[in-house]
């Protein structure tokens, strides 16, 4: 497969722009940071758009695989983007079960580490 680098995204924001979750988790794994903002979007909150448009384009079912990636390297499931969205709204937007799931699970855990 060819990856084009964009002049849009950085290496990481375009991993999740292309829903590829391999490259997402080597970037990850190699030191990017998991709560990194490209275009007014952290990497959860993109993912998450990624994931519900990518499903109303295709009709396919939505995918959690990126967004369950940024969660395990450490990306925040509170972070609000620039422009004030968290990863919940976004994936309120979309109706996206599995992601809002996956988030209240982390929600839930960083809440019970801090206690």
């Amino acid at each position: 497969m060819n990856v084009v680098v964009s002049d849009y995204w950085t290496p990481t924001h375009q991993a999740v722009e292309q829903e590829d979750a391999e490259a997402l988790a080597r970037l990850l794994a190699a030191g990017s940071d998991p709560d990194e903002v490209s275009s007014n979007m952290t990497l959860l909150t993109h993912a998450i758009d990624a994931e519900g448009d990518g499903s109303l384009q295709s009709g396919q079912p939505l995918t959690v695989h990126t967004t369950a990636v940024l969660l395990a390297f450490g990306a925040n499931p509170e972070l609000a983007d620039p422009d004030g969205r968290t990863p919940m709204d976004m994936a309120n937007h979309y109706s996206h079960d599995l992601a809002m799931k996956l988030l209240q699970a982390y929600i839930s855990r960083r809440a019970a580490d801090n206690r």
